[in-house]
């Protein structure tokens, strides 16, 4: 026994000699400490971690400990824990239900949507979704259109507007039940034949569009068309009131968030439903489903691996918000007193049950558009590892946005090395530029990266965090082990 742990130790020993396991580097690379210094700067402004996930290198740990606001790499640690607890394939639903009977195409009755909580409810899927109603021969509802909103326990959080713009930004949408096509309207402006016109997609039929903008002639297309969105809420919907002018020839597009989630959703139900030949005679109104009531139709969700693509490559917060509040209504238990705050007891949980120890943590909504939600460089560093380990890393990976080709690092260091290399993710808020994911380096290994700073004025702070992710990549030459 004690001849076997002596060959053990031994072996141990020899493995650690011809590995060369370097130990983590407190300091940042010459080269980020002058990018900060030509953007004017501090250095404390910075907390940075590498760490080496399948060879040798040199880790880095530069304010690793610090509490920082990580803008949206937040949204990592939520799509990360969703993969583990509602696994890959997980689905959301959503249902038609009534109460009434159905005689020749007439339904005579209520027609009851279930939302379930799906994050890419688009047109495409809700227009299917009453395709199937119509091909089940409903056609004309005597009763009135009835929204059930009550999948989550929705939490009072508190209103997010980094500049204090335009509220109707779409990026600022809050989660719902029962979200539909992110509650998004795009708005196009045409110029033809002396006239201007305007349509929204998808046409719904509570918005009225007043058309006020002159078309010019004699003139170039601009980089900005002059083109403004007044929407002015009516008893029957919303007005949208759109002046300026447009050169001949010329166009543009506007997204924009003008309607409350049921005026949404009844809207593009009432829209799809006039152009399938059917009709609801009744009103629009709030309710649950009745325990009694009858399935008529059910749509799913693509699954889960597909819904963290779409929110890490293009940072989606509404779908991010979603994802968290699903994590919550899921495991929801009677002492939460909502979404948000079971989603969080449960993501804590799971950290637990790995070994990790985040006391930095802080999560809102669970996609970092928020200036609640707080993180540890090593805190974000340590999960990254994790779920390099784990059985969905390359479900998780694949999420990221490749560096120069995709998602909101398809514009960023173009002409270097690092094209393909590199699956990052990156935030931004006003005074937040951050990164973090895996990177290759010359060698081949693979690192996982974080760099998040924090500071008042951080501008030229993409190229510091480009910076960064050139450094790793140049790690020294290893030489042929004998």
């Amino acid at each position: 026994m004690i001849n076997s742990l002596r060959r053990l130790t031994l072996s141990g020993l020899l493995l650690s000699l011809a590995l060369p396991v370097l130990a983590a580097d407190n300091s940042l690379p010459n080269k980020v400490q002058q990018a900060l210094k030509a953007n004017k700067i501090s250095t404390q402004s910075l907390s940075l971690v590498t760490l080496p996930l399948n060879g040798p290198g040199h880790g880095t740990h530069f304010n690793a400990d610090v509490s920082v606001n990580p803008a949206s790499t937040m949204k990592l640690v939520t799509t990360y824990a969703a993969l583990e607890l509602l696994g890959p394939t997980h689905q959301w639903k959503t249902e038609f239900f009534t109460d009434g009977q159905l005689n020749d195409g007439v339904l005579n009755g209520n027609l009851y949507l279930k939302g379930g909580g799906d994050p890419k409810l688009n047109m495409e899927k809700l227009w299917l979704l009453l395709r199937d109603l119509r091909a089940n021969g409903v056609q004309q509802v005597t009763g009135d259109l009835v929204l059930d909103r009550s999948h989550f326990v929705q939490p009072a959080l508190p209103s997010f507007n980094d500049d204090g713009g335009d509220a109707n930004k779409p990026f600022l949408v809050a989660p719902d039940s029962l979200l539909i096509n992110l509650k998004a309207l795009r708005f196009i402006a045409r110029t033809e034949g002396g006239k201007v016109h305007i349509a929204a997609e998808p046409p719904l039929t509570n918005i009225r569009i007043e058309n006020r903008v002159k078309a010019l002639r004699a003139a170039k297309c601009p980089g900005w068309p002059d083109v403004r969105y007044n929407p002015v809420s009516e008893f029957d919907g919303t007005k949208v009131i759109v002046t300026g002018q447009l050169a001949e020839g010329c166009s543009s597009q506007t997204y924009l968030s003008l309607l409350d989630h049921p005026s949404y959703a009844a809207g593009a139900i009432r829209a799809i439903w006039q152009e399938l030949g059917g009709s609801i005679v009744g009103q629009d109104r709030l309710a649950t489903v009745p325990a009694k009531a009858r399935l008529l139709a059910r749509a799913f969700s693509p699954d889960l691996v597909e819904i963290i693509r779409d929110i890490n490559k293009y940072s989606n917060n509404t779908m991010a918000q979603q994802l968290f509040l699903s994590l919550g209504a899921q495991f929801r238990n009677e002492a939460d007193l909502d979404d948000s705050k079971a989603a969080q007891r449960v993501i804590r949980a799971w950290l637990a049950r790995k070994g990790i120890t985040a006391p930095h943590l802080v999560m809102e909504n669970g996609s970092g558009l928020s200036r609640a939600e707080r993180v540890s460089a090593r805190e974000m560093a340590t999960l990254l590892q994790a779920a390099w380990q784990s059985p969905y890393a390359a479900e998780f990976m694949s999420s990221l946005p490749l560096v120069a080709m995709d998602g909101t690092m398809r514009k960023r260091l173009h002409r270097t090395p690092l094209v393909g290399e590199a699956h990052i993710k990156t935030g931004t808020l006003n005074n937040v530029r951050a990164i973090a994911g895996y990177s290759r380096d010359s060698n081949g290994n693979s690192w996982a990266v974080v760099a998040i700073l924090n500071d008042p004025r951080p501008w030229g702070a993409s190229s510091i965090l480009d910076q960064v992710l050139i450094d790793l990549y140049r790690q020294p030459k290893l030489s042929a082990q004998r």
